[in-house]
């Protein structure tokens, strides 16, 4: 309990300032499918962005649910008007627009979606059959947000308590009526209302509070907030100043996705003046290392680096001796240094004419070494502090690439091989056009399945 109240501490202080370093976009995405106005977006003071909007509206699966919401909202909001309208005057959701966009109306039809039933007499059968339509589709919109947040507490903020039965829409009209003015923008959602400022405020105020109405805890601070913008500035300041720089990975004492994160998440404007990445991996580490290049402009030079004695590293040694060689023979004046050994102080003091900064990780950088850098004014950052709501993909592709190699390296199959080897084996003569049928009917609709215990079975099928 005393975590939790800290936690709403911690945001109601936020609230109160301006939260330079926060992202946007999980917020952006949500105010989007809830059904948030379009103004709200264009508005530069708040924090949904219009960049998330247009590039939401381009895809059907969220077009349908923001503009049901939309529609769910305005019927919550008007609902005694619209209800008298369609009893006393037989008017349609069609015919009143000053209460039902008519937009969301129109889009729905063109994405084929039509949710006014000649059965639903009453308002609140419209009601039950937009929450059946959301309830239906918003699995739909999975795909839009990263696994790092919990998809089943996104779903539930769309899907309306027993809203399939009239009970579940009027106690839902009940509680949206008594506390409209604590929904985000008014707009409905599911939760239990109280006043928690503007939820969709930023990425690490939603979140957090996301998984406090389920009982749960958020911790991947990271995916949801920058580095401060003084950090960056001091970086860009850094390669500006400088004639020529290189960056030198210790892959040993780094992290290949934080990496990436402060990678994609500095301007190219200034990453682009800097030279290469040199890379200095030992054969153990992470194979993550090697798709590095794929995520980034910069030259990628990879040194795997053999060890001479089984228990002992080369990497601090090679990372060294190079570094001296750019610095005295490719006139590189500026390094920047990712690692949390503090070995590298012996570099840094070896090369006085050389500019440094150090790029290193909370968990792994002792107090010494951070005292030794500010005591001679080299600035250093930690990459953990980036954002890294992004490096899925970083990781995903080094899964894949890594899978990959593991199947070149276990698997070897040619089919054309496997069938004259059969038939050799079995002394069966077959003409070309049989051999063509054979081939088709059973080898080419081969199916591969996979064993609960993990083996991958390939079983012949009849066409």
């Amino acid at each position: 309990m005393e975590v939790q109240e800290a936690v709403g501490a911690a945001i109601a202080n936020e609230d109160k300032i301006i939260y330079k370093d926060s992202t946007y976009e999980l917020v952006s995405k949500v105010a989007y499918l809830i059904g948030v106005p379009r103004h709200i977006f264009e508005n530069e003071h708040e924090a949904p962005q219009m960049e998330v909007f247009e590039r939401l509206e381009a895809d059907k699966a969220a077009r349908i649910i923001r503009h049901l919401s939309i529609i769910r909202t305005a019927i919550e909001r008007n609902f005694r008007h619209i209800n008298s309208a369609m009893r006393i005057d037989y008017r349609t959701l069609l015919s009143m627009p000053e209460y039902v966009p008519a937009d969301s109306l129109h889009q729905l039809s063109a994405d084929g979606i039509n949710f006014i039933k000649k059965s639903s007499t009453k308002l609140v059968h419209h009601v039950i059959e937009i929450n059946r339509l959301i309830s239906d589709r918003i699995n739909n919109c999975k795909k839009l947000f990263p696994l790092w947040i919990s998809w089943d507490y996104i779903k539930d903020l769309f899907i309306m308590p027993n809203g399939l039965k009239e009970e579940g829409t009027r106690q839902a009209a009940y509680l949206y009526y008594a506390n409209r003015s604590y929904y985000p923008y008014q707009v409905y959602i599911n939760w239990v209302p109280q006043d928690e400022g503007n939820v969709l405020y930023y990425d690490k105020k939603f979140a957090v509070l996301l998984y406090q109405w389920h009982n749960d805890y958020f911790r991947e601070f990271s995916k949801v907030s920058d580095v401060s913008s003084y950090v960056k500035g001091s970086i860009y300041e850094y390669i500006e100043g400088s004639e020529k720089t290189v960056v030198v990975v210790d892959c040993e004492n780094s992290d290949p996705y934080k990496l990436c994160a402060v990678l994609r998440n500095l301007d190219y404007k200034y990453t682009q003046k800097i030279s290469s990445i040199i890379l200095f991996d030992d054969i153990h580490t992470a194979s993550a290392w090697r798709i590095l290049e794929d995520f980034t402009k910069i030259p990628v030079e990879h040194i795997l680096i053999e060890r001479v004695k089984e228990s002992k590293s080369l990497v601090d040694i090679k990372l060294t001796a190079r570094a001296c060689q750019e610095h005295y023979i490719n006139k590189v004046d500026s390094f920047i240094i990712v690692s949390s050994d503090s070995d590298y102080w012996g570099l840094i003091s070896s090369l006085p004419d050389a500019r440094f900064l150090m790029m290193i990780e909370h968990e792994k950088s002792g107090p010494d070494l951070k005292a030794a850098l500010v005591n001679t004014d080299i600035f250093y950052c930690y990459i953990d502090d980036f954002y890294s709501g992004n490096a899925d993909e970083l990781k995903f592709g080094a899964l894949i690439k890594e899978m990959y190699r593991y199947i070149d390296s276990a698997v070897h199959l040619n089919v054309n091989e496997m069938f004259s080897a059969a038939l050799k084996a079995t002394r069966i003569e077959m003409s070309d056009a049989e051999k063509k049928q054979f081939m088709a009917q059973h080898i080419r609709t081969m199916q591969m399945s996979i064993a609960p215990d993990g083996e991958v079975v390939i079983e012949f099928k009849n066409k």
